[in-house]
């Protein structure tokens, strides 16, 4: 497994918005339609990293334990499609219903919002406030494919409480580590 680090766009950068298809229901939708009231947590994940892979029902979760806490989350994959086919947009849609994703599943066709966003692996995570500056990027836990630490989401989950509970937010984060994101 390639290992990349995420590059840790800096704290208080706004997001850049997006309109992207969401695979699922192959409607257009935007970041400014989907943000959170309290938060929004953008994921750049795919349907075929061993990385990813490994944490998706923890994904799952978090979505269900923070949305009825104004932390809405989006999942977009940016993969180049001709050589990993497997990233599909019709397989992202039976991805996420696999793997009972309740939030949207985007794809970023051009890849310019995975270039926006200065994403680097997947998972790579930002975490905004309500609005829309970057409160958190990194690491969802320590748990990786090949390590015996358990998935808990940890380092996420005390961002996304921290701020649902209008608390300061560890400024010290950890690089989120997966695979690269797959450049045309």
């Amino acid at each position: 497994m390639a290992r990349t680090e995420s590059n840790m766009m800096p704290l208080g950068t706004i997001a850049p918005q997006f309109k992207l298809t969401d695979t699922v229901d192959n409607t257009k939708k935007s970041l400014k339609e989907l943000k959170g009231t309290t938060g929004t947590l953008v994921m750049f994940i795919c349907n075929h990293c061993p990385f990813v892979l490994h944490v998706s029902a923890e994904l799952s979760q978090l979505a269900k334990d923070y949305i009825s806490k104004g932390i809405n989350c989006i999942a977009i994959s940016s993969n180049d499609i001709v050589n990993y086919p497997q990233d599909r947009p019709e397989l992202m849609a039976k991805h996420a219903i696999n793997e009972d994703y309740i939030f949207p599943y985007l794809y970023d066709q051009t890849q310019n919002i995975a270039k926006a966003y200065n994403a680097a692996c997947t998972p790579d995570f930002f975490l905004f406030d309500s609005n829309l500056e970057l409160v958190y990027t990194g690491q969802l836990d320590d748990s990786r494919p090949d390590n015996d630490e358990p998935i808990t989401g940890k380092d996420i989950r005390e961002a996304m409480t921290a701020l649902v509970n209008k608390k300061p937010i560890n400024t010290i984060q950890k690089p989120s580590m997966g695979c690269n994101i797959k450049w045309k």
